[in-house]
């Protein structure tokens, strides 16, 4: 990597910020066809590139991050959190798209964060029906609350409206992402894969898809960390604090705790280790957070060995 450069970009919805980590100079470019195409012509003009990074940016990053890697080159997508403090860090407490991309580019070469991944098409489409899917349950659930507030009868009428209009898109939504796993020889056999661990039904199992490609592919630790359910140490000195969970994918951690609270029912595998907590003086919410993590490591078993749970027992 001595010979070589690493690329910072700032990816904004009009445009990019790109710099390298061998300068202070940055270049910007329009989110365009013809942008792009100004971009890939920079690069291959100066010396080999050992890393383009970017931020995740609520998918602005998707398109150009694909035709990066159909050029050949190894590309990174990173939580902005993680960069953020990088240069906060570094003493760059300022915060323009040229910084930005400068820092990034800095961050890439230092930290080498792992390469991106393409996604199925079919998995995308389904993480993006998933998040859609999330969005109306959320709203679904603020118009419940509303509906129990309301003292107009006409208000009461249109919030019941407004639940029975999401209720129905929310229907369409999951008969949509169970088509499309449907159609997919290996999405289907992973989703019925999932579907045998007890406690596991149609929603976790077709999050587990949108928002965990990697399961089967980790180990317990890196997983754990992966989704935010690895407890952590708060120690210093003769101080040592409660261990807490933090960072992760947040969305597949909620669908991972949902499933927890059944799988404390009715898994026989995870029930008598929520007892045992709850027995030994564990907040409940403690308790559940170790049930989603046994959980999460079940989902993880049958992948990676291709077999239902029972024939793992």
């Amino acid at each position: 990597m001595n010979q070589s450069c690493c690329v910072g970009i700032d990816v904004a919805k009009a445009s990019f910020e790109v710099a390298t980590d061998r300068d202070r100079e940055t270049s910007r470019f329009a989110y365009t066809a013809s942008g792009i195409g100004k971009l890939l012509r920079k690069l291959a003009a100066q010396r080999p590139v050992a890393l383009i990074c970017m931020e995740a940016t609520g998918g602005y990053e998707r398109k150009l991050a694909i035709v990066l890697a159909e050029h050949g080159y190894r590309v990174a997508i990173v939580n902005p959190a993680r960069t953020r403090r990088f240069a906060d860090a570094s003493g760059n407490l300022a915060k323009t798209d040229r910084l930005d991309a400068i820092s990034i580019a800095r961050f890439a070469r230092v930290m080498n964060p792992p390469t991106w991944r393409q996604p199925d098409p079919a998995q995308a489409e389904i993480k993006e029906l998933t998040t859609r899917r999330l969005q109306l349950v959320g709203q679904r659930s603020r118009e419940k609350n509303r509906r129990d507030k309301a003292a107009s009868p006409v208000a009461a009428d249109q919030i019941r409206s407004s639940i029975a209009w999401t209720t129905e898109q929310i229907e369409r939504l999951e008969k949509a992402i169970g088509e499309l796993i449907a159609r997919s020889v290996d999405l289907k056999a992973r989703y019925d894969l999932l579907r045998t661990v007890p406690g596991v039904g149609p929603v976790l199992a077709s999050s587990a898809i949108a928002y965990l490609p990697e399961l089967g592919t980790l180990n317990r630790r890196e997983l754990a960390a992966l989704v935010g359910v690895a407890p952590y140490s708060r120690e210093s000195g003769s101080y040592s604090g409660k261990r807490s969970i933090r960072g992760g994918r947040s969305r597949m951690r909620s669908a991972l705790y949902m499933g927890a609270l059944s799988a404390a029912r009715f898994n026989p595998d995870i029930k008598p280790l929520y007892e045992r907590l709850v027995e030994a003086g564990k907040p409940r919410k403690v308790a559940l957070t170790a049930c989603a993590r046994k959980l999460l490591l079940m989902l993880n078993a049958v992948v990676r060995q291709g077999r239902p749970w029972t024939q793992l027992l």
